[in-house]
């Protein structure tokens, strides 16, 4: 069987199992099984045991419940509402008002939280009702929500960063501190966008007048503090190297929920809540991985990531048109689906040809989060698109993606410097030990 074939029945076979609407991990598994069959028969079932074992026997891995849990912790404690009503007393005084606020906001709780879906989810539940009651842009705030969440997965902690570093065996703490420049960048490209785009058009948002005084300062201060003292435990001791990430995933989580305690509030209801959510979450990503890891021990003993790599490397693209290549193929696939099916369908066949021309894996990781940011906003599947949606029940998919597209802009901008300026993303990774 000709490589092209083998790569036809993996992507073939998955594209119409998503199509006929089964959900991402059961078109990988099918996907992996079936391939496994067509390449070893029925002999080459035998190593799924120790497969499915190895996936998830990882104390990397372990990080991922730990890091949603804090989330989870912060989110149903109400902390998250104080984040917003904090920031909400400075950058509401920005040309934008409101929306700048939406934008800081998901930028410092994408800091704790790791997930797009949960930093849209927990700023978008606070400030929607406020910006529907100061008569805010229907379109721009949906955008600024949808697009703000995007940060939730490039601003450390990220679990998509956690589970490209696991699959390619790439430091996750130097893809931690590498996310951390682009990020702010990118928040505050969304930030200058909106600031330009209100004070052409005044309507879009009305002008807060209300002026900062020292009563408020200190307000603002004691709102944020809990939120600044958690960001600075986790990931300070990451880049310190005082601790993994996974560790400081468990150290951050015990302290928001000792947080929750001292200023929010956390009885047994809500945080048997945070937990049942944390355990559903972690399952759906863990049952990814393992069938993740199937498929790629079936690409593995075909040769078909090699016999790619030769074939896109016999191509002579060169460094600069491979990139260029993989950044339509990620365009058009997070049009069709969620960011952690991306990576481990995608990450296995093409990080051969990578290494074969030198791309810097951090780099990449990096690179690779920003696309699929843009990709959960594009539609017809961008999900945090959805999750605007469905958190604004009377707005409309068509508001929330008109109001999103103006963002696109900011994102290949971004992308552009991390080619031009490496160094963005290179820059604190290199100031880490191994």
């Amino acid at each position: 069987m000709s490589w092209q074939t083998e790569f036809l029945l993996v992507f073939g076979g998955f594209a119409a199992l998503m199509l006929a609407g089964f959900w991402v991990p059961f078109a990988i598994g099918v996907s992996a099984l079936v391939f496994l069959y067509a390449v070893g028969g029925w002999a080459s079932f035998n190593a799924l045991g120790l497969v499915s074992w190895t996936s998830t026997n990882s104390f990397t891995l372990t990080s991922i419940p730990m890091f949603i849990l804090m989330a989870e912790v912060m989110l149903q404690s109400g902390l998250s509402h104080r984040l917003y009503v904090g920031l909400s007393r400075t950058f509401r005084l920005l040309p934008g008002g409101l929306f700048q606020v939406n934008v800081a906001a998901c930028a410092a709780f994408a800091a704790i939280s790791g997930s797009s879906v949960a930093t849209a989810a927990a700023i978008g539940t606070v400030a929607l009702p406020q910006l529907a009651q100061r008569n805010y842009d229907r379109k721009m705030s949906a955008g600024s929500l949808a697009a703000g969440g995007t940060l939730g997965i490039l601003i450390p902690p990220s679990i998509a960063m956690i589970i490209y570093g696991t699959f390619t065996e790439t430091s996750i703490a130097k893809l931690f501190m590498a996310g951390m420049l682009p990020g702010i960048l990118l928040a505050l490209f969304y930030m200058i966008l909106i600031g330009l785009r209100v004070m052409v058009n005044p309507a879009l948002a009305p002008k807060e007048v209300e002026t900062l005084g020292a009563g408020q300062l200190f307000a603002t201060i004691r709102e944020l503090a809990p939120l600044l003292l958690l960001i600075g435990s986790v990931l300070g001791s990451i880049y310190a190297g005082i601790a993994t990430p996974t560790e400081a995933a468990a150290v951050g989580s015990c302290i928001a929920i000792v947080f929750a305690l001292i200023w929010g509030e956390l009885p047994v209801r809500l945080f048997r809540r945070a937990v049942q959510n944390t355990i559903r979450i972690s399952g759906t990503i863990m049952f990814i991985v393992v069938t993740a890891y199937m498929l790629s021990y079936a690409v593995g003993i075909s040769g078909l990531g090699k016999n790619m790599s030769q074939w896109i490397i016999g191509l002579d693209l060169g460094r600069t048109g491979f990139l260029l290549s993989l950044i339509v193929l990620y365009s058009i696939l997070g049009s069709l689906m969620d960011s952690i099916g991306m990576i481990v369908i995608t990450v296995p066949l093409i990080f051969p040809a990578l290494v074969a021309y030198g791309v810097d894996p951090v780099w990449f990781g990096v690179l690779l989060v920003l696309l699929i940011e843009l990709g959960q906003i594009t539609p017809p599947f961008g999900i945090n698109l959805f999750v605007i949606r469905g958190i604004w029940r009377d707005s409309t998919l068509e508001e929330v993606t008109l109001g999103s597209i103006p963002f696109y802009g900011c994102m290949f901008l971004m992308i552009g410097l991390l080619f031009l300026l490496p160094g963005l993303a290179l820059w604190l990774p290199s100031g880490m030990g191994r």
